[in-house]
């Protein structure tokens, strides 16, 4: 095969894999929503089998105990590793929260909605291994692109196996947000590999100063909100295990978490603004750089519905799912535009 042949396939599959990448937020989303995280109360397989079971007579009558004692094994691994790094006082938490010894009985819905979500993971996994083989394609002429790939590679690896850790933890509130962060890390790594595959050869742009740091200013306060949405989501987990028959007051119950989260989206809409102003005053209509801001800000708009769907309605868990996965389409795009904003740009004559 040819070197423009693998070039071009990189760029398919690299695009595939963006795509994959969030199914794979979807999917958590969805499991998230449904309370469905410890549909499988093993991993990688699922009580056991590669295929899950659809009914509890399936299940030996002891399968309580017996993942319980395994959770147990794999918790003191990791709190021996977090003990290695120092980290003894959140080693010590792990090892006395009460609530990872309280196992889960079965439902075959969440523990298909869970396995699902696996299978989504898994065929992500092989699009990434696709995407780093290809990759070297590029090795004489941009080295960045194999070592990003072959890092994010290992990257979607220790993903899987952190995934395992959220699930023997139970769940445990800082593991999710970590497991967010990482993901959003390897869309990210995906997204710039196939940016550079577009535009490697193509001679940087200027870009006004202004223009740039509006543009990072706005993608780090979408990461924080996401990171300050997932404190709010646990928030939740805890006050609904509390109270589970009065899912009307649960919103009133969450606190300064909400608080700080409603604040922070006036900031988040205040900057995707300007940049927005910015963004129309100095490129094309028909540019890359104008339709990517136009879809950021459509997202933007129906995040905020989904926000106001989910204080006034209960927390539908279908408008939770919206609501994680727009945040993170947001995050795609302005990360895209920001890489948009330094090549290949098509500027109004006379603004630079």
């Amino acid at each position: 095969m040819s070197k423009l042949s693998q070039r071009k396939k990189f760029k398919k599959i690299n695009l595939i894999a963006v795509i994959s990448l969030f199914l794979v937020i979807l999917a958590g989303a969805v499991v998230r929503s449904s309370g469905s995280g410890m549909g499988c109360p093993d991993w990688p397989k699922c009580f056991g089998r590669y295929v899950p079971p659809t009914d509890v007579s399936q299940l030996p009558k002891d399968y309580k105990q017996a993942y319980l004692a395994g959770r147990k094994k794999k918790n003191e691994r990791f709190a021996k590793t977090l003990d290695l790094f120092g980290y003894r006082d959140l080693a010590t938490r792990i090892r006395n929260d009460q609530s990872i010894l309280v196992p889960e009985d079965f439902n075959a819905i969440n523990t298909w909605t869970e396995y699902i979500n696996r299978l989504i993971g898994a065929l992500t996994g092989i699009f990434l291994l696709m995407t780093a083989i290809y990759s070297f394609s590029y090795w004489p002429d941009l080295k960045r692109i194999p070592l990003l790939s072959v890092g994010n590679l290992v990257l979607i690896f220790f993903q899987a196996w952190f995934g395992s850790i959220v699930v023997s933890t139970n769940l445990t509130s800082w593991t999710i947000t970590v497991h967010m962060l990482i993901a959003l890390a390897i869309l990210a790594i995906s997204i710039y590999t196939y940016h550079l595959a577009l535009t490697f050869n193509r001679e940087p742009a200027k870009v006004k100063a202004i223009v740039n740091i509006t543009a990072i200013i706005a993608l780090l306060l979408t990461i924080v909100q996401i990171v300050i949405g997932t404190d709010v989501r646990e928030d939740v987990d805890t006050i609904a295990s509390r109270l589970p028959s009065y899912r009307e007051d649960w919103v009133n119950s969450i606190g300064s978490s909400l608080a700080t989260h409603r604040t922070l989206a006036i900031v988040v809409l205040i900057a995707n603004v300007m940049l927005y102003a910015l963004v129309r005053k100095s490129y094309n209509r028909h540019s890359k750089q104008q339709q990517l801001m136009s879809f950021t800000f459509l997202m933007l708009m129906l995040q905020i519905v989904t926000g106001v769907i989910l204080s006034y309605l209960q927390l539908p868990p279908a408008a939770q799912t919206a609501h994680l996965v727009i945040a993170s389409v947001i995050f795609g795009a302005q990360f895209y535009l920001l890489l948009n904003l330094h090549r290949a740009a098509t500027l109004k004559e006379g603004v630079i």
